[in-house]
């Protein structure tokens, strides 16, 4: 949702809004930058490349979720960066919509910040996803200032998640750990092992399996070594008139 259209929400005032029959389609506007386009794929990818055989949950980003009490479509209407529904069928969607989805809201929230959303983010939508989403996990982080903070809903308000010894963020919703990582956010797993894309796990598999073949080759050359060595030793033997194979 653009600035303007925040404020015009602050102020009660329904922006005009076209939609297309039928079907709720996601009404978002471009991303600001190319690096939350990345950053969002990178958190897409992670997570169901590492929950590949779970069907029950759905994650998007940069994707309307409609929350209206009238299943309204032209009001109440949030689009956050990333966010995961647990408890879900695992599909294709054109949006969230609350009124469909069994009254579903998002377990998981990160929005990624720039200096026209910092504000609101941290603001408005916080308030939103506290206080009517009831969204467990909520997290922000700025690209460029390295701002990292998450948040788990106790008792009705946010409380601040305190940073492990690596600087990572627990959420209890989706049992992992959240960490900046080369400049974006990343998934760990709870003993701080790295959630990969699936090109970083087959680069990892030709590099274990790279150095698999490096120790059986270095394994034959020790006993072909040793094997000279023992036929060097049988030869001395023989000199000396002492069977080997008697010995």
């Amino acid at each position: 949702m653009t600035i303007a259209q925040e404020l015009e929400f602050q102020q009660g005032i329904l922006p005009d809004v076209i939609f297309p029959p039928g079907d709720l389609y996601s009404d978002e506007p471009p991303l600001a930058s190319d690096l939350h386009l990345r950053q969002i794929i990178l958190l897409l990818t992670c997570l169901e490349w590492l929950w590949q055989e779970r069907n029950d949950f759905y994650a998007a980003g940069n994707l309307t979720i409609y929350y209206s009490h009238n299943q309204k479509k032209s009001e109440y209407f949030r689009g956050p960066d990333f966010f995961v529904v647990l408890g879900c069928e695992r599909k294709t969607r054109k949006s969230w919509v609350v009124w469909e989805e069994e009254g579903k809201y998002p377990n998981v929230i990160l929005e990624i910040l720039s200096d026209s959303t910092a504000s609101i983010d941290e603001g408005l939508k916080k308030e939103i996803y506290q206080d009517t989403f009831r969204t467990l996990d909520y997290f922000w982080y700025d690209p460029y200032t390295q701002e990292f903070a998450g948040f788990h809903l106790v008792d009705g308000k946010y409380q601040s998640l305190q940073a492990s010894e690596l600087g990572y963020l627990w959420s209890q919703q989706l049992g992992l750990y959240l960490g900046v990582n080369e400049g974006l956010v990343r998934f760990f797993t709870a003993d701080g092992q790295l959630v990969q894309t699936p090109e970083e796990s087959a680069q990892q598999a030709q590099q274990t399996a790279q150095q698999t073949e490096q120790r059986l080759e270095q394994t034959q050359q020790r006993l072909e070594q040793a094997q000279q060595t023992a036929q060097r030793l049988a030869a001395k033997l023989r000199e000396l008139n002492i069977d080997p194979d008697t010995i």
